[in-house]
């Protein structure tokens, strides 16, 4: 073969190979993210949503250089330690679990994956992380601690004679457990008693807060995914029995809870997706601090008030950041 017909079959071939070569060059370079919460309801959903957001701002765009696999556990710890050693063996870049239930499952289940938890209302308490400043090991994340004290207070402001406050949890949820220690020391600062109701399983909610009606004067719902994925049975019981419900979380009022101050969970997920997105740039987990939720909103829904025998002040309302169920 002549120099020049050589030259032709290689620019032939540069030319064909051309087309193919960008992909194959994004494919090496392109990162995956395991995401698994313990159940599917409003807040963790968004919260799933706000980390894709957040890696999409960053740079990490599904489709193209970020592949994402969401795994829910449908509220069975079985099931959140099965997906957690499933996704270890997968080994995706970094595993991203929503909740402390899939946050422990994940943390026993891979010592070597990078681990980014969020919604975790404790990371200390739950064995997460040997500090908050510096978690070590392969984990680090956001810690989402309700403003109980604020919670008490949004009560006593909109039920004024009220001087129990019922409240529905599971146990085995160790968020929720430090959650109802926090209610206590700050209902007992104000004056009120906590009557504890408890929900193992979703299908034991609505038995549980009818068992609070004469007992309670108000019912609180914590961070407690047992309790906000059955949260419409709650809710019916409520406004059939004239109980004010509150929420942990704001997601819940637009799904009928009388008021709750707390965080924007999309925007919970998108602080864990910045986390996220360091991380698979090269920085190490455990030498990141644990964040903490920013941000706090008045939710308030005057319709599911009244329906639950509830006139919500003037100056709740005017303060409210939204007003839904109108």
């Amino acid at each position: 073969m002549s120099f020049t017909r050589l030259l032709c079959a290689a620019a032939a071939l540069a030319a064909f190979v051309g087309p193919f070569a960008a992909p194959v060059e994004a494919l090496a370079q392109s990162k995956t993210v395991a995401i698994t919460a313990i159940v599917q309801h409003p807040a963790l959903d968004a919260t799933r949503d706000g980390v894709v957001e957040a890696l999409k701002e960053a740079g990490f765009v599904q489709g193209q250089n970020l592949k994402v696999e969401y795994q829910s556990a449908q509220g069975n710890p079985a099931t959140a330690a099965q997906i957690a050693r499933q996704f270890a063996g997968s080994r995706p870049d970094v595993i991203v679990p929503i909740s402390t239930p899939s946050a422990q499952a994940v943390a026993a289940a891979t010592r070597d994956i990078p681990v980014v938890f969020t919604a975790v209302t404790d990371p200390l308490s739950a064995q997460m992380v040997k500090s908050m400043d510096k978690p070590g090991a392969n984990i680090t994340g956001l810690s989402d601690m309700a403003p109980v004290a604020e919670h008490v207070a949004l009560i006593r402001e909109i039920v004024p004679q009220a001087k129990r406050i019922g409240v529905l949890y599971n146990p085995g949820e160790p968020n929720s457990v430090v959650l109802i220690k926090a209610l206590k020391d700050e209902a007992a600062k104000a004056g009120l008693t906590v009557v504890e109701a408890s929900v193992p399983k979703s299908s034991d909610a609505q038995p549980a807060v009818r068992s609070l009606v004469g007992k309670a004067d108000a019912v609180y719902i914590p961070l407690d995914n047992t309790v906000v994925s059955a949260l419409e049975s709650v809710i019916a019981v409520g406004q059939q029995a004239k109980l004010p419900i509150f929420s942990a979380d704001t997601d819940s009022v637009a799904r009928g809870t009388v008021a709750s101050i707390g965080f924007d969970y999309f925007q919970v997920g998108k602080q864990t997706g910045a986390i996220v997105a360091r991380v698979l740039k090269g920085e190490k987990p455990g030498d990141l601090p644990v964040a903490l939720a920013k941000g706090t909103d008045l939710f308030v829904n005057p319709k599911s008030a009244a329906a639950m025998g509830v006139t919500l002040p003037d100056a709740v309302v005017k303060r409210a950041t939204k007003v839904v169920g109108q």
